[in-house]
């Protein structure tokens, strides 16, 4: 008898044991996970996204290609906050994101400085952070594992090439700069300063207009009740910002793209309609659709591959006749 309950107890110790080891899953696996192929799981990756706002149509593709990118489809799970750009809120996010315990952060910053406290906290959870779009001023390079975005300083070069070789005589330009203290902003005075050196341009007034339509448009208005006609030549640090002063270019009987001529940064499909339609002379590309890049990037860091510390990614330019060819294919 007691040979029998032996045997019997053996028998069904085997048998759970096989069982286990037909299962899906190992006990000892951790988080939410989704089927691979040959039935392999795979971790879903929680990623924490802190974006500046909504500010303009750039950063509206923008966003839009990194929820595409950072799909359930795709392996993710993706917690996104938009701050307003205010950068308190955006830090603020990011203690969110560290409070939960998320794989990694990406940051496309409002500013360039203050992410030392916060970013050495992500550092102490052993969370990687990831900048997209802006670049940031920290006191130790290894408080963020990389950054992927556009040349900014070549963005600006690019625009006071084009201002250089069309200011063939005195030329008096005023300037619409994006958010204060933004890398783009500083970066694209930069590069334009360096890429006009040696033209004829005088500039009477530069004050930002936030990267919104209706900044650049008011701030615009301030700029022709103080010059007028004076005015031959304007640089936008965006589209929007340019495309809300030709409202006011309008308005006061002047003709844009004509009476001041413009450059701006981005190349969204309206500023390239703009451009098409004569109201811009001249539109530097900066590429919102960093999502595919950014992603591959988390996959690789969060499986502690090492990566490129900074990708770049690859920018045009537009005239009008080149407007004209791209818009019918234009993304964003």
């Amino acid at each position: 008898m007691r040979k029998r309950l032996l045997a019997g107890l053996a028998l069904a110790g085997a048998i759970a044991l096989a069982t286990t080891g037909c299962s899906g899953s190992a006990s000892g696996s951790t988080g939410s996970s989704t089927a691979g192929g040959g039935g392999a799981a795979h971790k879903v990756i929680t990623v924490g996204f802190a974006q500046t706002g909504s500010e303009s149509g750039w950063r509206a593709a923008n966003t839009q290609s990194m929820k595409d990118a950072f799909s359930e489809a795709n392996g993710f799970k993706l917690i996104f906050n938009a701050a307003d750009n205010k950068q308190e809120a955006q830090i603020a996010a990011v203690r969110s994101f560290i409070n939960q315990g998320v794989d990694a952060i990406v940051i496309a910053p409002i500013t360039v400085d203050g992410w030392d406290d916060v970013l050495k906290e992500a550092k102490a959870a052993k969370i990687p952070v990831i900048l997209e779009d802006r670049t940031i001023n920290v006191s130790d390079p290894s408080l963020y594992a990389a950054w992927v975005g556009d040349d900014f300083k070549k963005e600006g070069q690019t625009a006071g090439e084009w201002a250089k070789k069309t200011a063939t005589s005195p030329t008096n330009m005023v300037v619409l700069e994006g958010t204060t203290g933004s890398a783009p902003a500083l970066d694209r005075a930069t590069g334009f300063t360096a890429g006009s050196a040696g033209a004829p341009i005088t500039t009477l007034a530069s004050q930002t207009g936030n990267f919104t339509r209706a900044d650049g448009k008011t701030v615009m208005e301030g700029f022709l009740q103080k010059y007028g006609n004076k005015i031959q030549m304007l640089f936008a640090q965006n589209d929007d910002m340019g495309l809300g002063a030709l409202d006011a270019i309008t308005a006061a009987g002047l003709t844009p793209g004509k009476d001041i001529k413009i450059v701006t940064i981005d190349a969204t499909h309206d500023g390239l309609q703009a451009l098409a339609d004569g109201k811009f002379n001249y539109v530097v590309e900066c590429n919102p659709l960093l999502g595919p890049q950014v992603s591959d990037l988390v996959k690789k860091v969060v499986a502690g591959q090492s990566v490129p510390k900074s990708q770049v990614a690859t920018d045009q330019s537009f005239t009008q006749d080149q407007a004209k060819t791209a818009l019918p294919s234009r993304k964003y």
